[in-house]
Parts: C-alpha cells; structure tokens; sequence
C-alpha cells in the first residue's frame, strides 16, 4: 500500500505529509508499507511519532520533532457519560478540527440524552489543580468553560484563570451551561452570582442560548428581536463579547447575535427539525474556542463554528431513540 486517503477533504503541505482531522499520514518509498504519525509531548515540545502498521518487523519507532504548529485548547467542563455532550462533546470536535484537547473535568455526570440521573461534582480544589497543571505543561492558546455547576468551582475557575491571564494570553470562551436538553438544572441556584460577578468579566466571549441569557439579565426573551436586543444589552454590562443563540425559538431559521460592543453580526442557517440531540451548544463552544485557538478572528471562528455545529447535527447518529451530533469529518 503506497498510500492512505481518508473520503473527506485532506490537507497536504509542502513536505507531502497529508492530514486528516489530527492524524498524520506521509506516504514512504516501501510499497510494503506505510506510516501514520501520532502526535504527543515530550519535555513541552511536541512531536511526531511515526509508527509503521505494516512492513519489515523489528523496525525502530523514533521522535521526530514536529515543524507543524498544533494549538492547545483546554475545555473545563463536565463529563457526559453518553459521549453526547460536555468534554466528550469537546474533545471530538477539537480532534476533527485540528487543535490538541485537554480538559478538567468540573463534574461526573450519570446521562443519556432523555435523562440525567446525577450529577457529582469534583472538588473545586481538584478542578483548580487540574486547570493549573495544563497550563504548567502546556501552551495553552484558547480555552472553553462548560458546566461549572457550583459557587465553589465557579470561583475556583475564575481564580485560576485570572492568576493565567496575567502570565500569558489566552482566549476565554464561556458557554454558561444552565439546563440539560432533558429539562434537569445543572446550575446550581446560589451559583448564579458568582458566574455574573467573578466568570463572565474574564471572558472573551460568552455563548448563552436564549434561555441562559434570559437568567443572566433576570427576565424571560421569546422573540428574535429580544434577542439582538439582549445582546447589546449583556455586552454592555459585562464589557465582554456576547453570542446570543436563538435556535430554540424553533423556527424555520436559526439564527444567532454577536454583538462585540462596535458590530452586531448574525449568523443564520435553516433549522434541522426532528433530531434528538443534546450537547449542540457544547460542540458550537469547542468549534468556536479551536477556532480563536488557530488565530481566526472572533467573527470568522463563530462563523465557522456555526456550519460546523449545524452540519454534525445534521449528520447526526441515529442509535435507538436519540440520534447524537456526529462531530467526525
């Protein structure tokens, strides 16, 4: 075998190594085999492994320092057992679109996509040490929160990322995850305050959907033009970027308002109807934080991170009674 293509678009640089998603292919001279590289880190810098999978035996795995320049994202978040939202949500979608995912987890989560049976928090002292050593280890370039759930994690997040900020820069992506598709809170009542107060002003932008924003200023939004409105309005409390989406107005439209304090940009693709997901504000995060991880600008990664949410829901899996986002290429 001479080579391996995968049957969506690929990358090919200048060296002839191909990429799909975030593994490493380049074709070799042996007809007999091929290689694949995995990445991996070593001493802070990161390498290529490659590995034959079919050829001579006996043949020597080496380090090759990689030229490629892979960004770190971190994503601190829950974990969802059924892989459908939070950091397995994450994960997925940082993999296809090419930056390396690492992740401290906020919460263990007992679900599938109907219901949540319990939710178990980590200690918030965990969580900070888990936050301080990525960013110990690696050159973290972008980083999303997901389910923060208590006061106690919320201002241990936020006192972590504050003392970063000052060492290096990073971008701050905030979903302010509220409720589960299936209705259950995932927000603590007396955690609000702390999300408002100690979070959010960290952010380079915050994603709530029309329900979340509606908590954030204290009353209910129905109507596309409350939530343009909404937008400005959150920005200019927060001083911060806001992503206000509409999709749960369920129209025929889904449409969704960044307001970054001088341009309001909206972002419309036709709504997918009758799909049992949940985890699609996650996956919009992720795609968003790769995006300002890899150097797009903030209108270009949400742009981007739109059609990337809209086509996994579209190709959803279809597995018993829910169909879960297929964030694969």
């Amino acid at each position: 075998m001479n080579s391996l293509r995968g049957q969506e678009d690929h990358e090919q640089d200048k060296r002839g190594d191909e990429r799909i998603g975030g593994i490493f292919l380049q074709t070799i001279e042996h007809p007999e085999s091929f290689e694949i590289y995995v990445l991996t880190f070593k001493q802070n810098r990161l390498y290529k492994i490659p590995c034959v999978l079919q050829g001579p035996c006996g043949r020597k795995v080496l380090l090759m320092p990689s030229k490629r320049h892979i960004p770190v994202v971190l994503s601190i978040a829950g974990s969802d057992n059924s892989g459908g939202a939070g950091i397995q949500a994450d994960l997925k979608t940082f993999t296809t679109l090419g930056v390396y995912g690492t992740t401290a987890v906020t919460c263990v989560v007992a679900e599938h996509p109907g219901r949540v049976k319990s939710i178990t928090p980590i200690p918030a002292k965990a969580v900070r040490e888990q936050i301080d050593l990525v960013f110990e280890a690696f050159p973290v370039a972008a980083v999303k929160t997901g389910m923060l759930y208590s006061a106690e994690i919320i201002e241990a997040v936020a006192a972590s990322l504050k003392a970063r900020k000052k060492e290096r820069p990073f971008a701050l992506v905030i979903d302010p995850v509220m409720v589960a598709t299936s209705g259950a809170m995932l927000l603590k009542a007396d955690a609000l305050e702390a999300l408002q107060k100690k979070l959010l002003p960290l952010a380079d932008l915050v994603t709530p959907n029309l329900d979340e924003t509606g908590v954030l200023l204290g009353h209910r939004l129905e109507t596309l033009a409350e939530a343009q409105e909404a937008a400005v309005f959150a920005q200019q409390i927060w001083r911060v970027p806001f992503l206000v989406k509409g999709g749960h107005l369920q129209l025929s439209q889904a449409t969704d308002f960044l307001f970054d304090g001088k341009t309001m940009h909206s972002y419309q693709v036709a709504t997918v109807r009758n799909v049992k997901t949940h985890g699609n504000g996650c996956t919009y995060s992720a795609a968003i934080c790769a995006g300002l991880a890899q150097g797009k600008t903030l209108h270009a990664s949400v742009s981007a991170a739109k059609r990337f949410v809209t086509r996994a829901i579209r190709q959803h899996f279809r597995i018993g009674a829910y169909q879960p986002l297929n964030q694969l290429p």
